[in-house]
């Protein structure tokens, strides 16, 4: 399972990176003389990247951030916002003036008061380009956002300010319609002193670090593969988390997590295809539906085959989404588009609707088009033969993916393509990703809204998520006008409009969107399930 459940992110790609999911609760029988267990353990596919909130571009990692700090506001195990570290949260008429009163029982987990100055704070260091943030592009409705995130203005100049030391008050360029949102998913507070005091170490283990969230990160090196969530004594609700541990593994391997479900030694463990498609109707089967994309991004500044337009559409017509979604995981969909499934402008969901108004030519399997195209792509190359590395997690979903891929190429192409497939541990590929030091990659995007523009917006010009460094100008133009515009038919046109010049142009390649099947003990409750990752504030364990 790739990166799953990000900022993106990833994420966050935590991008972040990262929208929102139903939640999962298990049936409960609830009473006083219900018998409770204090602790149960867990599992995910992937190495955690960082504990820094700034820095998370990997959904294991969102994940852990999903767990150990609380926003301004949060999501509850019903998707809805509710008030997190802020008591209130009021909009001006205009939409461009937010003020948030923040609760005086909020405290770090190093006994420190959660104040106004730590959400000034934490937002100026996430947009000050030396911090080298991955989840800046969401907040650039922020007065001076843009002009920051440049290096043209201070951090200093951003449109946040703390009024007294319980009064936060936040200064939009132009309304947003997705903000009361962003301030659940995207915004957690950072201790100053905190940060100073570990410096570079700072979210590199949990040791380097203070939370506000339920619980804190307890065990983690920057390297291993289990850890522990420890509930946090000095979070302001703390009597309504019943568990005082989560033990946490990494497992890359879904008979291996199933084979530790069935010996008691996990209580949740996610299931492949074939585990899937056995034990469907069996107690405790579940499936949770992600607002995530998976897909292949291609490094158009620095490979210069890649950088042609029909070489890439060659590439996505020469892949049976269909086929590849079912191989590897039985609750997948196909994706003909880049933003999730679940994304909705007003009442619409946008994906249905794309679908109906899309030309999908260069996301549709076609094996003679594709010859076609790629045999346009090698005469405009001037060569006879490409040849690029793919990489991918080292994890069974991605090792199965990145074969599919290789073969779908070499299968359609033949000689006249030759693809070496590279599998690594999650930690090196995701910086070699950041760095730009790859070909193709697969990877998926997970978002922190469930607004079209929280994915499509990724790929403008010059957002960190865009790996590859692409940029189009009509594009960039119809985000932007998409963020400004209130009415939702012409914030769908502009939605339909760019996703039409990213499909023709293949910047990146959607391959299918995210559902995990899971084997779930029926002693565990209200399992909450949003930003596509776990989170236990409400879960209990009955024995």
């Amino acid at each position: 399972m790739k990166n799953w459940l990000k900022s993106l992110s990833f994420g966050a790609l935590t991008a972040g990176v990262v929208a929102t999911l139903s939640a999962c609760s298990n049936n409960s029988t609830s009473g006083a003389s219900q018998s409770y267990k204090k602790s149960m353990s867990w599992m995910t596919t992937s190495e955690v990247q960082t504990l820094d909130p700034d820095k998370m571009v990997d959904t294991a990692s969102g994940e852990q951030a999903n767990n150990v700090f609380e926003g301004l506001n949060r999501l509850n195990n019903k998707n809805q916002v509710v008030p997190g570290v802020a008591t209130t949260t009021t909009q001006s008429k205009d939409g461009l003036t937010w003020t948030f009163k923040l609760r005086k029982n909020a405290k770090w987990s190093n006994g420190d008061p959660v104040t106004a100055q730590d959400f000034v704070y934490s937002m100026r260091r996430k947009l000050d380009p030396k911090t080298k943030s991955q989840q800046q592009n969401h907040f650039d409705s922020i007065v001076n956002a843009p002009e920051v995130m440049k290096g043209t203005k201070k951090p200093s100049s951003l449109g946040v300010e703390a009024k007294d030391k319980y009064t936060l008050v936040v200064h939009l360029t132009h309304a947003t319609p997705y903000f009361k949102t962003l301030t659940a998913t995207g915004w957690n507070p950072e201790d100053e002193k905190v940060v100073k005091k570990y410096g570079d170490k700072y979210g590199t283990a949990s040791k380097y670090m203070v939370y506000n969230g339920p619980f804190t990160s307890s065990g983690w090196t920057g390297t291993n593969l289990s850890w522990k969530l420890k509930k946090n004594n000095q979070y302001w609700d703390k009597n309504a988390v019943k568990l005082d541990t989560v033990n946490y593994s990494v497992q890359k391997t879904p008979s291996t997590d199933y084979n530790l479900y069935q010996a008691n030694k996990l209580d949740g463990a996610y299931l492949d295809t074939q585990g899937s498609k056995q034990l469907k109707n069996q107690s405790g089967y579940h499936v949770f539906k992600l607002d995530r994309t998976e897909y292949l991004t291609y490094n158009v500044s620095k490979n210069k085959d890649l950088a042609n337009v029909n070489l890439r559409r060659a590439f996505s017509m020469a892949l049976n989404r269909k086929s590849l979604a079912q191989t590897v995981g039985a609750a997948n969909t196909v994706a003909t588009t880049f933003s999730g499934p679940q994304e909705t402008v007003g009442n619409t969901n946008f994906n249905n609707y794309a679908e109906k108004h899309l030309n999908n030519q260069y996301v549709t399997y076609n094996k003679a088009e594709a010859k076609k195209s790629f045999d346009k792509a090698l005469k405009q190359l001037g060569k006879s033969k490409v040849s690029f590395t793919l990489t991918g997690d080292d994890d069974d979903v991605s090792k199965k993916v990145t074969e599919f891929v290789q073969s779908a190429l070499e299968d359609t192409f033949g000689k006249k393509v030759d693809v070496q497939v590279r599998n690594m541990t999650k930690t090196t590929r995701v910086s070699n990703m950041l760095n730009g030091n790859y070909d193709v990659d697969y990877t998926g995007l997970s978002t922190d809204f469930n607004d079209p523009y929280a994915m499509l917006s990724v790929m403008m010009t010059g957002q960190s998520y865009n790996f590859g460094k692409w940029s189009n100008r009509q594009y960039d133009q119809y985000l932007n006008d998409s963020n400004k515009e209130l009415n939702n038919t012409k914030r769908l046109d502009y939605f339909l409009k760019a996703t039409q010049v990213m499909n023709d142009e293949q910047p990146l390649t959607p391959l299918y969107h995210d559902g995990q099947a899971w084997m779930v003990r029926n002693s565990v409750h209200n399992l909450g399930f949003t930003s596509s990752s776990f989170n236990f504030r409400d879960t209990y364990v009955t024995r």
